[in-house]
This record gives C-alpha cells, sequence and structure tokens, in this order.
C-alpha cells in the first residue's frame, strides 16, 4: 500500500484562536485538518498503525459505522493509502457529508432502521458485525471503544499543552469518547492540575438519563461507549439542541463558522462563565461548518424543529 499524496502529512497542529475577551477561552479549530475535522488524527493514526502491525494487508477492507466526520477522514485517508473502505450511515448524515465520502471512493450502507428511542447507531454497528461475519477480510475499526484511537489524541494534549500555559479547563465534546479518553489522559499526565469537562447534549444516554431523538448528528450516543470507562473526567455539561444551534449562529455572526458539537461546546462553556472568571479555558472545535449548511445554517430546516432560534442566517 503506497501513500498516493503528501497530504497527510498535515493533519494535526492545528490553530488555537480567542474567542471571547471577557473570559480567556481559546478554541482549537480541528476542522482546519485536510478533510475538515479531528477525526482526520484518529483516522490517519488507525490505518498507519494496522499497516505497521500488520493488521491491514494488500487484500484487506475497511468497515466503520459512521455518519459524520470519521466517515469522510477514513474515506479520504483510505483513498490516499490505496484501501477499500465501506461505510455504514443513517439518514442523519447530510447531504455534504455523504457526497464527500462517495466521492473518495468509499462504498456506502445505508440504514432507516432506529431503536426505541429513535437512534439508528445500533443497526449501524449490526451490519458492520454482519459484515465482518461474512468476509474475514473485512477490519472494523471500531471508533466506540479501540485504544489505538483512544492514542491517536494524545497529540491534541500534547499541543494544547505547549500552546498555552497553566490550562485551567478544557471542555470537549463527547461521542464515541475516543478523543476525550485520548486528550485526558495525555494532559493529566502533563498537567495533572487541568480540570477534563465533557460537553452532551440532551437525549444522549452517555451522561443523560433521557433517552430521546436527536435532530443533529456528530454529538451524543444512545448509549455508555467503551472508551468512557478509559477518560478521565473532572466533570460533564449537558447542553440542548436549541442552545446548541444557537450558539453555532452566534459564532457565524462573529465569522467562525464550525458545526453542532462547536457549538455545544461554547453552549457550555457559558453556562459556566461565572465560574471561569480569570482561568485559562480551552474549548475543542472538532469541525468546521461548511457541512452543515442544509442543517443548523439553513433556516427552512431550522425553522421546521426549532422555530424560534436567534441569529437568523
Amino acid at each position: 500500500m503506497e501513500q498516493k499524496s503528501n497530504l497527510l502529512t498535515i493533519v494535526g497542529n492545528t490553530p488555537i484562536v480567542k474567542i471571547y475577551d471577557e473570559i480567556n477561552f481559546w478554541a482549537k479549530l480541528e476542522g482546519k485538518n485536510p478533510f475538515g475535522s479531528m477525526k482526520d488524527r484518529a483516522a490517519l493514526y488507525y490505518i498507519n498503525e494496522a499497516i505497521a502491525n500488520g493488521t491491514i494487508q494488500e487484500d484487506s477492507e475497511i468497515i466503520e459505522s459512521s455518519s459524520g466526520n470519521f466517515a469522510v477522514a477514513l474515506a479520504g485517508v483510505c483513498r490516499l493509502k490505496g484501501i477499500k473502505f465501506t461505510c455504514v450511515i443513517d439518514p442523519l448524515i447530510s447531504p455534504i457529508n455523504k457526497f464527500i465520502v462517495k466521492s473518495y471512493g468509499a462504498n456506502i450502507i445505508e440504514t432507516n432502521v432506529t431503536d426505541n428511542s429513535g437512534s439508528f447507531v445500533p443497526e449501524r454497528i449490526r451490519i458492520v458485525k454482519e459484515k465482518i461475519e461474512e468476509n474475514s477480510k473485512i477490519i472494523w475499526v471500531n471508533q466506540y471503544d479501540n485504544s489505538i484511537i483512544r492514542r491517536a489524541y494524545y497529540s491534541i494534549g500534547e499541543e494544547l499543552f505547549s500552546e498555552i500555559d497553566n490550562i485551567d479547563f478544557v471542555f470537549v465534546p463527547v461521542s464515541t469518547c475516543g478523543t476525550i479518553a485520548g486528550i485526558s489522559n495525555k494532559l493529566k499526565e502533563l498537567s495533572p492540575k487541568t480540570k477534563i469537562i465533557a460537553v452532551d447534549l440532551e437525549g444522549s444516554q452517555i451522561f443523560g438519563k433521557t433517552n430521546t431523538k436527536q435532530h443533529i448528528p456528530g454529538i451524543g450516543l444512545p448509549y455508555k461507549p467503551g472508551n468512557l470507562s478509559k477518560a478521565l473526567i473532572d466533570d460533564f455539561i449537558i447542553v440542548s439542541e436549541f442552545n446548541c444551534i444557537t450558539e453555532c449562529r452566534k459564532l457565524l455572526s462573529q465569522s467562525i463558522l464550525v458545526g453542532t458539537s462547536s457549538g455545544a461546546v461554547s453552549a457550555a462553556i457559558k453556562l459556566k462563565k461565572k465560574e471561569l472568571v480569570n482561568k485559562n479555558i480551552i474549548g475543542i472545535f472538532p469541525d468546521c461548518g461548511e457541512r452543515y449548511m442544509d442543517t443548523i445554517f439553513n433556516d427552512v430546516w431550522c425553522n421546521s424543529h426549532f422555530p424560534d432560534l436567534p441569529y437568523k442566517v
């Protein structure tokens, strides 16, 4: 397997910028990775490790359950590495992400089957397991519980430690929890006093007790993923979809175009604003906002789900 481009050499070392003057809040802009999100780190790190340890052979095929950034990242990395990739998606995937994944040469399997809470994830994973049972050459990345995925995000912790002195809080959105596990373990090693705050969405079961249908992908899960038990979390905040989308639109009014999980982080920091005075705070902004133009930045879509949103686009 020969790498077909040097594009992968620019994964990581993303910029960090000050967001608000009234508090010391910096955002790590992971959307500046080549395929548009922090998941580029995990996709590249996993593929490189799996090739090095012999897991991936010339005739191997990668499969994963994702309707968001990891789908795009794996599709891009696999395309450049010459590896077959199948992605199991659901209707919540944005049309833009679906187009990109397909354009990168991935095979797509789409399911519209939900569980009792309206989540597609259990059915997506069932399909993945069915496929790997059918063909021994198919390899499941399993972003939900994978030590290699967790180690991929050590790099963010290392970068944060070198970029900002005396970090008091880091706010990290959660879904598969690989990111927060990796960041928290590395930062606690480098800066034990730093508090790691998980940001989840109402309706998710990672920390919440209600399991309700969500309208936006990229944050939350209908169960606790295996990665969660490896994360060193000091506290968590649960935000509403309304506040998440509102904050995305407010950031856009400041020329910061980011996705839903970034909006959730910004909303969580605002909820804790009084406690964060004179503290050094970093928020992980996982992706860019261009892929959400058909949903959270579309007034027609928003009016049908959240008619009272401020900051019209």
